[in-house]
Formats: structure tokens, sequence, C-alpha cells
């Protein structure tokens, strides 16, 4: 055996091994962090049991507190008595033994601590089957509830009533719907333009960028196509971007403007999904969607227009992100704005 094919037959053993040690590793680590979940749901339903239905708040406080010293002098800070408190947060808001096997088998404990920062039940669980579906880690979780996600997301804004229907439905079906995938605004500060670009820069930037992209977007979306040639009677035209929607099952153009929205952008757009629908779409596959992404909104216009009652949605892209109490304001006020119109 010459040294050459020895050498190769080691590497190849060696890559195997390492990854089955690593994989067998992850397993184990996985298999304690479902325990300790379940650990931690025994512990804080055990508490409420005992101490907190009592009605005597103080005494429970100081239960705890004593409780917490005990269990950290014997077990290590995982017991002390803020995570008490947190124990008794996820026994509460998780009563039932047979949701807990099953989210233990979907997240980690960290996972399960994010989303007990949460107050509001519909955004937690928003949350919580945005992650289970695009699999989120820990850090993407934290930046994706940071950059306010539920709020600029279209769900945000429907009554609680439909947010709650279409939440069981992806509980129980995966079935998503174009509410919980098309955001507005979108915030794409990393693609580190300078105060004046152009169409082109904006395209190149987002091409550059594409897995930051795509991760803003919706780990879903998979890129086509830059400057889609398209030719309707004789005449070029393109469209900026073209991506499919895997859960979706559509075709995706997107149309950037450097500019606010005007209504000539509707039958551009309106042009370009009829042409796909006609000649790019295969068997399986619903109608194609367009996201117009502008500089600026025209709320009046794209109201007027009804645009989002059919495929076509426009939204606004930041290429800043601004203060959180400045987005956070801007959203609610949308959000409300939203909800009133179902109202009438």
């Amino acid at each position: 055996m010459n040294d050459k094919l020895l050498l190769q037959t080691e590497n190849k053993l060696f890559q195997d091994i390492k990854a089955l040690v690593l994989q067998a590793r992850k397993n184990a680590f996985r298999a304690v962090d479902s325990e300790r979940v379940l650990l931690y749901w025994h512990v804080g339903q055990r508490i409420r049991n005992d101490i907190l239905q009592s009605q005597r708040a103080e005494f429970g406080k100081k239960v705890i507190k004593n409780l917490g010293e005990r269990l950290t002098a014997d077990f290590g800070s995982s017991f002390n008595r803020y995570n008490l408190w947190l124990f008794v947060r996820f026994a509460t808001d998780f009563p039932d033994i047979q949701i807990v096997d099953a989210l233990r088998q979907l997240f980690s404990w960290t996972h399960l601590r994010i989303f007990l920062r949460i107050e509001d039940d519909l955004k937690r669980r928003f949350y919580m089957e945005m992650c289970r579906i695009e699999g989120w880690g820990t850090r993407q979780l934290e930046e994706r509830i940071d950059s306010m996600l539920y709020e600029r997301t279209a769900i945000s804004r429907k009554p609680d009533e439909l947010i709650q229907h279409e939440l069981r439905q992806l509980e129980q079906s995966d079935t998503i719907t174009e509410d919980f995938v098309f955001r507005d605004p979108y915030i794409l500060d990393f693609l580190g333009l300078k105060d004046t670009y152009s169409e082109k820069d904006l395209e190149t930037a987002i091409l550059i960028e594409i897995q930051r992209f795509i991760t803003e977007f919706g780990t879903d979306f998979a890129f086509l196509a830059r400057q889609k040639r398209i030719v309707i009677d004789g005449e070029d035209y393109k469209i900026d971007l073209l991506f499919f929607h895997r859960r979706l099952k559509r075709l995706v153009a997107i149309d950037l403007k450097l500019r606010k929205f005007r209504p000539q952008d509707k039958g551009q757009m309106e042009l370009y999904l009829r042409w796909l629908e006609k000649h790019e779409m295969v068997e399986g596959e619903y109608q194609p969607i367009g996201l117009i992404l502008c500089s600026g909104k025209a709320d009046e216009h794209i109201e007027l227009l009804m645009l989002d009652q059919g495929n076509i949605r426009v939204a606004q892209y930041l290429t800043e992100l601004p203060p959180r109490e400045v987005l956070q304001a801007k959203l609610h006020a949308a959000i409300a704005k939203a909800k009133a119109q179902y109202k009438k």
C-alpha cells in the first residue's frame, strides 16, 4: 500500500470517527438539557403548589430566598432564588406536563428562558413557532426579538382572534401564511451603505451579503436570480431580485426603489407576476408574489390600492437601525392603526 493511499484512508477514518464523537456529544448534551428542563419544571411546580398558592406572599418570598441559598450551597447558582422564581414562572405559564415534554424535545433551556421573558402570549407563541420552523439558535432568537420581528410582520397587525387562528394552523399543520413571512420595515443595516447610493449599489450590497439578507427575510427564502431578464412584446424588462420561498411554494419577485412607493410601481410588479405565472411556475407551486422594497412608504396610496389584499406587498427598508424606542413607537402606532382598520 503506497503512502498516499494510506494517508487518504487514515484521513477519511479520522473524519468519520470525529463526526461520530461530535454527534454523540451533541446527543448527550441534548439529553442532559432535556432532563434539566423537566427538572426545572418539577421544581417550579412543587414550589408553586406547596408555597405560593397559600396566599401569603411575604411568607413565600422568604421561603424561596432561604431555599435558594441552601440549594445554591449544595448544587450551584442554577438554583439561586432568581432562578427558582423563573422555574415557578415556567410551571405557571406551561402547567401541562405533556406540553412541557413536547417543548423539551424542541428547545433548550436557554431558548425557554428567553421565551419566558415575553409577557404577551401571542407574541411568545409567534417566536416559538418561527424558532421551531426556522431552527434558530439562541443568539438568532435574541436578535429577532431585539429587532422587533413580531411587530414588523403583518400578522401582528391583525385582530387577536385571527392571530390565534393562524398560529393554531401553524402549530398543528405547519401551514404558514404570507403574513408570517413578509415584514415592514426590513432592517438592512448590515449592508454598510453610505449616505448616497444607487439601486445598483443596493442590489450589489444585498448580493454580497446574501446570507445575512436571507436571514433577515427568513431562512426559507432561496435566491434564484439577479436582474432576471424577461421579454414582453419584444421589450426587455428586468426583475431586480428573484427568490423562491420553500414553505409558501411561491416565486417571490423583489423590486428595489430608492424612493417612496408610487402607484405605477403596482402596475410594473403586476406585469412581472403575470409573466412569472405564465412562464416560470411549475406544477405544485402557487401564484408568484411580489415585494416592492422602498426607501419610504405611502400608506394612503397602499390602502386605496388595496395591495395588502393581493399578491403584492410594499415594505420600507432601513439601512440604519434607528434607536429602539423610535422603532418601537413607530411599529406600535402602525399596529394600532391596522387593528383599528379591521374594526371598521
